[in-house]
């Protein structure tokens, strides 16, 4: 088992998260750079956010997209129209790619849901080139993810249940200032760089933003999936009042801030230098 985030279909998904990744994939390509002619890996697809982007912002040789849940994979395949673009079932851990045979490789909103997080950047500083690059973003639960902590406090206060979900969800892997830095440079990646980025999440409504969790995806949406119907009914009031903040009903805005970081595979002379 290679990745904890729970996954039920994938329209559910688009609306919990699809939607939102396809709004932070242009500033983190931005951030790990990108150039016509140059062969990426996307590790964690998940429904196509990253890998449909990448084409369009440069004419790239090949992009090679992996994802450990078949049901993401299957409805990448059904959305792809570019020959260019090859997507498969895969491990993040263990890549089946040979050695240095990537320009980049990324990982957008993928490493805090892979238990071995070090390996899997490990295994993309593998199969990238020397001197190509190495990226990933996660999104920073515990400061920068109002939206899901305004949830997730609401519910610690009537379900104790509640309280260890929000400790677990805050403190994900490569979530914490550094940390994620840290591991690229364990891993052998030079001159890295972490960086912050920022979009805004839009609701509709409330059943706009409680609906796709109620549905059952990833851990927040496994959790309230479970509630026995009176503790969901409690839930369900208690969420309200604190989306609808006194208000009527209706749009809402968040920020949403993801921690992204960047390091290249060493050179040649770089390396043998090294040892």
């Amino acid at each position: 088992m290679t990745s904890t985030f729970n996954v039920g279909k994938a329209a559910g998904y688009e609306q919990l998260m699809g939607r939102w990744s396809k709004r932070l994939a242009p500033l983190f390509i931005n951030f790990a750079g990108l150039a016509d002619g140059e062969r990426i890996l996307d590790v964690g697809c998940g429904t196509g956010s990253l890998t449909f982007a990448l084409p369009q912002v440069a004419n790239v040789r090949e992009v090679a997209a992996i994802d450990f849940s078949s049901v993401f994979v299957d409805e990448a395949n059904r959305l792809n129209t570019d020959p260019r673009i090859q997507i498969q079932q895969g491990d993040a851990t263990s890549l089946t790619f040979p050695d240095a045979y990537f320009d980049r490789a990324l990982a957008l909103l993928v490493l805090h849901f892979v238990p071995e997080a070090g390996r899997a950047i490990g295994e993309m500083r593998r199969v990238v080139r020397p001197g190509g690059v190495v990226a990933a973003a996660v999104w920073d639960h515990l400061g920068g993810m109002p939206v899901m902590r305004m949830m997730l406090d609401t519910l610690a206060v009537i379900d104790e249940n509640a309280r260890a979900l929000r400790s677990r969800y805050c403190f994900q892997p490569m979530m914490q200032p550094n940390e994620m830095k840290q591991s690229f440079i364990e891993q052998g990646l030079h001159d890295v760089e972490e960086t912050q980025l920022l979009i805004r999440m839009d609701y509709e409504s409330f059943d706009d933003y409680w609906q796709p969790i109620t549905s059952g995806e990833g851990p927040l949406g496994k959790y309230a999936a479970g509630l026995e119907p009176a503790m969901r009914a409690k839930a369900d009031a208690a969420v309200r009042d604190a989306y609808e903040a006194g208000r009527p009903d209706g749009s809402r805005s968040f920020v949403s801030v993801a921690r992204a970081c960047r390091g290249t595979v060493a050179e040649l002379a770089k390396a043998t230098r090294a040892d």
